[in-house]
């Protein structure tokens, strides 16, 4: 071989070299912010199991004062159970199975606001010590839930970004790397709720 036969030999398995490690590379970032985005929804479902673990201690505790509230008792039990039954595999994170998913979480918070404006009317309840833990203990977790939410949506969006920059909206349709679905407010959730005394 001449000399000028190696030099473009030399040249084009640079290109190769340069192209298969920058794929490689876009390849491997992909795949590094989705599971990051499968371990961020995890995080959400934890704080949601939490709230669920601890309804069955307050609506114990509540019962105890307000036996006679067995419709709203039952009612929080029954969106706890829908709550809990209906989970979102981490590799199907789409727009129809995470508003189902907030449906029945939306559900469980309705349910637990009823409950909540129930208790107003026991004035030993609302002294009663343990109550008053796990009333603390749900807010906060309140509060877990809506900061893994947010962190949730900042994944998804850095990830949708990064899929839908160029060069790599093309490798991303080349490995099947979709578009993940964020939290959205709930419909009507704009307007401010009506409250009846």
């Amino acid at each position: 071989m001449n000399k000028k036969t190696l030099i473009i030999l030399g040249a084009l398995a640079l290109v190769v070299i340069w192209m298969y490690s920058s794929v490689t590379g876009k390849y491997n970032n992909m795949v590094a912010m989705d599971e990051g985005v499968t371990a961020q929804w995890a995080n959400v479902e934890t704080q949601y199991q939490r709230r669920a673990d601890l309804i069955p201690n307050l609506v114990s505790t509540v019962k105890g004062y307000a036996a006679h509230e067995k419709e709203t008792l039952e009612a929080v039990v029954q969106a706890r159970a829908k709550a809990t039954s209906t989970t979102i595999d981490a590799g199907n994170l789409n727009a129809a199975s995470i508003q189902k998913f907030q449906e029945a979480q939306s559900g469980l918070s309705s349910a637990l606001s009823r409950l909540l404006v129930t208790v107003e009317k026991y004035p030993d309840l609302k002294a009663n010590q343990n109550f008053l833990e796990l009333q603390a203990q749900l807010e906060g977790t309140e509060n877990r839930i809506a900061v893994e939410r947010r962190r949730f949506n900042e994944t998804v969006q850095g990830y949708n970004t990064y899929i839908r920059k160029f060069p790599n909206t093309i490798f991303a349709g080349w490995f099947d790397f979709e578009k993940k679905t964020a939290f959205a407010a709930q419909e009507g959730s704009e307007n401010a709720p009506k409250v009846e005394f």
